[in-house]
Protein backbone atom coordinates (compact mmCIF):
# COMPACT_ATOMS: atom_id res chain seq x y z
CA UNK A 1 0.00 0.00 0.00
CA UNK A 2 1.27 3.28 -0.91
CA UNK A 3 0.37 6.19 1.40
CA UNK A 4 1.49 9.80 0.39
CA UNK A 5 2.98 12.01 3.48
CA UNK A 6 2.77 15.83 2.67
CA UNK A 7 4.94 18.40 4.10
CA UNK A 8 4.88 22.41 3.58
CA UNK A 9 8.51 22.83 3.57
CA UNK A 10 10.44 20.35 1.05
CA UNK A 11 14.17 19.05 3.19
CA UNK A 12 16.02 20.31 0.14
CA UNK A 13 14.14 23.62 -0.77
CA UNK A 14 12.75 24.81 2.32
CA UNK A 15 9.99 27.66 0.41
CA UNK A 16 8.26 25.02 -1.20
CA UNK A 17 5.91 22.24 -0.15
CA UNK A 18 6.33 18.54 -0.75
CA UNK A 19 4.41 15.53 -1.51
CA UNK A 20 6.00 11.83 -0.87
CA UNK A 21 4.67 8.19 -1.66
CA UNK A 22 5.85 6.24 0.78
CA UNK A 23 5.59 2.52 1.67
CA UNK A 24 6.25 0.66 4.70
CA UNK A 25 8.42 -3.12 4.04
CA UNK A 26 9.40 -5.40 5.92
CA UNK A 27 10.43 -8.26 3.33
CA UNK A 28 12.37 -6.90 0.43
CA UNK A 29 15.34 -8.89 -1.14
CA UNK A 30 17.77 -6.88 -2.84
CA UNK A 31 16.70 -7.56 -6.16
CA UNK A 32 13.56 -6.07 -5.52
CA UNK A 33 14.87 -3.36 -4.05
CA UNK A 34 17.13 -2.87 -6.87
CA UNK A 35 13.65 -3.22 -9.21
CA UNK A 36 12.49 -0.18 -7.01
CA UNK A 37 15.83 1.92 -7.25
CA UNK A 38 15.88 1.97 -11.21
CA UNK A 39 12.20 3.34 -10.94
CA UNK A 40 13.02 6.38 -8.77
CA UNK A 41 12.18 4.60 -5.18
CA UNK A 42 14.73 5.34 -1.98
CA UNK A 43 14.87 3.32 1.61
CA UNK A 44 15.72 4.21 5.09
CA UNK A 45 15.26 1.98 7.14
CA UNK A 46 11.97 -0.16 6.36
CA UNK A 47 10.22 2.97 5.20
CA UNK A 48 10.39 3.53 1.21
CA UNK A 49 9.76 6.84 -0.75
CA UNK A 50 9.92 8.45 -3.72
CA UNK A 51 9.03 11.90 -4.98
CA UNK A 52 5.33 13.43 -6.11
CA UNK A 53 5.53 16.82 -6.30
CA UNK A 54 2.75 18.30 -8.23
CA UNK A 55 4.40 21.72 -8.67
CA UNK A 56 7.98 21.26 -8.72
CA UNK A 57 10.42 18.55 -10.88
CA UNK A 58 13.58 19.27 -8.90
CA UNK A 59 14.21 15.90 -7.53
CA UNK A 60 15.43 13.81 -9.81
CA UNK A 61 16.88 10.16 -9.65
CA UNK A 62 20.55 9.86 -10.51
CA UNK A 63 22.86 6.73 -10.78
CA UNK A 64 26.66 6.42 -12.40
CA UNK A 65 27.26 3.91 -14.75
CA UNK A 66 30.24 2.09 -13.74
CA UNK A 67 31.86 1.08 -16.36
CA UNK A 68 31.83 4.37 -18.07
CA UNK A 69 32.72 6.81 -15.18
CA UNK A 70 36.29 8.31 -14.76
CA UNK A 71 37.10 10.22 -11.85
CA UNK A 72 37.36 13.92 -12.68
CA UNK A 73 40.85 15.96 -11.80
CA UNK A 74 39.29 17.10 -8.53
CA UNK A 75 38.32 13.52 -7.90
CA UNK A 76 41.89 12.11 -8.31
CA UNK A 77 42.52 14.96 -6.06
CA UNK A 78 40.24 13.44 -3.39
CA UNK A 79 41.57 10.35 -3.59
CA UNK A 80 45.44 10.82 -3.45
CA UNK A 81 44.54 13.19 -0.05
CA UNK A 82 42.41 10.59 1.44
CA UNK A 83 45.31 7.58 0.90
CA UNK A 84 46.17 6.99 4.28
CA UNK A 85 42.52 6.55 4.99
CA UNK A 86 41.65 2.57 6.26
CA UNK A 87 37.75 1.57 4.70
CA UNK A 88 35.83 -1.01 6.23
CA UNK A 89 32.71 -2.82 4.61
CA UNK A 90 30.14 -4.76 7.27
CA UNK A 91 26.78 -5.03 8.59
CA UNK A 92 25.86 -0.78 9.94
CA UNK A 93 26.58 -0.73 13.61
CA UNK A 94 24.85 1.41 16.35
CA UNK A 95 27.21 2.27 19.07
CA UNK A 96 28.45 5.40 20.90
CA UNK A 97 31.32 6.60 18.42
CA UNK A 98 28.68 6.64 15.40
CA UNK A 99 25.96 8.65 16.88
CA UNK A 100 28.63 11.46 18.64
CA UNK A 101 29.80 11.38 14.77
CA UNK A 102 26.56 11.98 13.38
CA UNK A 103 25.80 14.68 16.01
CA UNK A 104 28.97 16.64 15.63
CA UNK A 105 28.48 16.44 11.81
CA UNK A 106 24.70 17.65 11.64
CA UNK A 107 25.31 19.97 14.01
CA UNK A 108 27.86 21.43 11.85
CA UNK A 109 25.34 21.83 9.01
CA UNK A 110 22.74 23.00 11.15
CA UNK A 111 25.32 25.99 11.56
CA UNK A 112 26.14 26.70 8.12
CA UNK A 113 23.00 25.44 6.11
CA UNK A 114 20.71 26.00 7.92
CA UNK A 115 19.39 22.29 8.49
CA UNK A 116 16.59 21.51 11.11
CA UNK A 117 17.99 19.75 14.16
CA UNK A 118 18.05 15.64 14.34
CA UNK A 119 19.15 14.51 17.64
CA UNK A 120 19.30 10.72 17.19
CA UNK A 121 18.89 8.43 20.08
CA UNK A 122 20.22 5.07 19.71
CA UNK A 123 16.91 3.54 18.85
CA UNK A 124 16.29 6.04 16.19
CA UNK A 125 19.60 5.67 14.69
CA UNK A 126 19.29 1.79 14.60
CA UNK A 127 15.74 2.46 12.64
CA UNK A 128 16.94 4.67 10.29
CA UNK A 129 20.83 3.53 9.63
CA UNK A 130 21.39 -0.29 10.71
CA UNK A 131 18.09 -1.60 9.98
CA UNK A 132 18.18 -5.62 9.52
CA UNK A 133 17.72 -5.49 5.80
CA UNK A 134 19.31 -8.26 3.67
CA UNK A 135 21.44 -5.14 1.30
CA UNK A 136 22.36 -2.92 4.20
CA UNK A 137 26.16 -2.44 4.54
CA UNK A 138 28.04 0.01 6.24
CA UNK A 139 31.14 1.51 4.85
CA UNK A 140 33.38 2.83 7.89
CA UNK A 141 36.45 5.62 7.03
CA UNK A 142 39.38 5.41 9.72
CA UNK A 143 42.13 7.75 10.15
CA UNK A 144 44.94 7.48 13.04
CA UNK A 145 45.26 9.86 15.79
CA UNK A 146 47.97 11.00 17.15
CA UNK A 147 48.76 8.24 19.12
CA UNK A 148 48.53 5.60 16.25
CA UNK A 149 44.85 4.27 17.81
CA UNK A 150 42.45 4.44 14.45
CA UNK A 151 39.54 7.20 14.96
CA UNK A 152 36.34 6.96 13.11
CA UNK A 153 36.41 9.58 10.50
CA UNK A 154 33.29 8.76 8.44
CA UNK A 155 30.25 6.71 7.81
CA UNK A 156 28.74 5.81 4.63
CA UNK A 157 25.03 3.71 4.81
CA UNK A 158 25.11 1.83 1.37
CA UNK A 159 22.99 -0.45 0.29
CA UNK A 160 23.90 -3.65 -1.87
CA UNK A 161 21.52 -5.07 -4.65
CA UNK A 162 22.85 -7.87 -7.03
CA UNK A 163 24.07 -5.30 -10.18
CA UNK A 164 24.62 -2.40 -7.97
CA UNK A 165 25.14 0.04 -4.89
CA UNK A 166 22.94 2.35 -3.81
CA UNK A 167 24.62 5.86 -1.18
CA UNK A 168 22.09 6.18 0.93
CA UNK A 169 23.27 8.42 3.58
CA UNK A 170 26.86 9.56 4.43
CA UNK A 171 28.18 11.49 7.48
CA UNK A 172 31.77 12.82 8.47
CA UNK A 173 34.34 14.44 10.98
CA UNK A 174 33.29 18.14 10.22
CA UNK A 175 36.95 19.06 11.22
CA UNK A 176 38.34 17.06 8.41
CA UNK A 177 35.97 18.96 6.22
CA UNK A 178 38.58 19.74 4.06
CA UNK A 179 39.24 16.13 2.85
CA UNK A 180 35.98 16.32 1.11
CA UNK A 181 35.19 12.68 2.60
CA UNK A 182 31.57 12.76 1.41
CA UNK A 183 33.11 12.91 -2.00
CA UNK A 184 35.81 10.04 -1.01
CA UNK A 185 32.68 7.85 -0.01
CA UNK A 186 30.82 7.99 -3.42
CA UNK A 187 34.56 7.24 -5.35
CA UNK A 188 35.40 4.34 -2.99
CA UNK A 189 31.80 2.86 -3.32
CA UNK A 190 32.41 3.35 -7.58
CA UNK A 191 35.52 1.57 -7.22
CA UNK A 192 34.17 -1.04 -4.85
CA UNK A 193 30.90 -1.46 -7.70
CA UNK A 194 33.80 -1.63 -10.16
CA UNK A 195 35.80 -4.27 -8.60
CA UNK A 196 32.67 -6.79 -7.98
CA UNK A 197 31.33 -6.01 -12.06
CA UNK A 198 28.55 -3.85 -11.22
CA UNK A 199 26.62 -1.89 -13.39
CA UNK A 200 25.24 1.90 -11.35
CA UNK A 201 25.78 3.33 -8.11
CA UNK A 202 22.81 5.08 -7.07
CA UNK A 203 22.89 8.53 -5.57
CA UNK A 204 20.05 9.29 -4.71
CA UNK A 205 18.20 12.33 -6.35
CA UNK A 206 19.61 15.48 -7.86
CA UNK A 207 18.20 18.52 -6.75
CA UNK A 208 19.72 21.60 -8.93
CA UNK A 209 18.86 24.03 -6.58
CA UNK A 210 20.12 22.82 -3.58
CA UNK A 211 24.05 23.32 -2.13
CA UNK A 212 24.33 20.12 -0.75
CA UNK A 213 22.86 18.02 -3.46
CA UNK A 214 25.38 20.03 -6.15
CA UNK A 215 28.55 17.33 -5.99
CA UNK A 216 26.05 14.68 -7.04
CA UNK A 217 26.40 16.30 -10.98
CA UNK A 218 29.99 15.99 -10.93
CA UNK A 219 30.01 11.89 -11.10
CA UNK A 220 30.25 12.02 -14.87
CA UNK A 221 28.78 10.09 -16.99
CA UNK A 222 25.34 10.20 -15.05
CA UNK A 223 22.24 8.89 -15.99
CA UNK A 224 18.99 10.67 -14.82
CA UNK A 225 15.31 9.21 -14.67
CA UNK A 226 13.14 12.33 -15.00
CA UNK A 227 9.89 9.94 -14.86
CA UNK A 228 8.32 8.19 -11.99
CA UNK A 229 7.69 4.67 -14.04
CA UNK A 230 5.01 2.29 -12.03
CA UNK A 231 5.88 -1.55 -11.24
CA UNK A 232 5.04 -2.95 -14.76
CA UNK A 233 6.64 -0.01 -16.59
CA UNK A 234 9.94 -0.24 -17.85
CA UNK A 235 12.13 2.79 -16.35
CA UNK A 236 13.42 5.42 -19.06
CA UNK A 237 17.14 6.90 -17.89
CA UNK A 238 18.75 9.61 -20.04
CA UNK A 239 22.47 9.93 -20.29
CA UNK A 240 23.34 13.34 -19.28
CA UNK A 241 26.24 14.84 -21.01
CA UNK A 242 29.52 15.34 -18.94
CA UNK A 243 30.12 18.77 -17.25
CA UNK A 244 33.27 20.58 -18.29
CA UNK A 245 35.90 21.07 -15.74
Amino acid sequence: RTLVHQSPSCSYLHDRPSALDTRVLLAVTPAELEAMLSRGWRRFGPTYFRPRCASCGECVGIRVPVAQWRPSRSQRRVLNQNADVTVLVGAPRTDRARLDLYARWHGFRERERGWEPSALDPESYAMEFAFPHPAAREFSYWLPDRTGTARLAAVGIVDECPASLSAVYCYYDPALARRSLGVFNVLTQLSVARERGMSHVYLGYRVAPCPSMAYKSRFSPHDLLFERPAEDEAPRWTLASPPSE
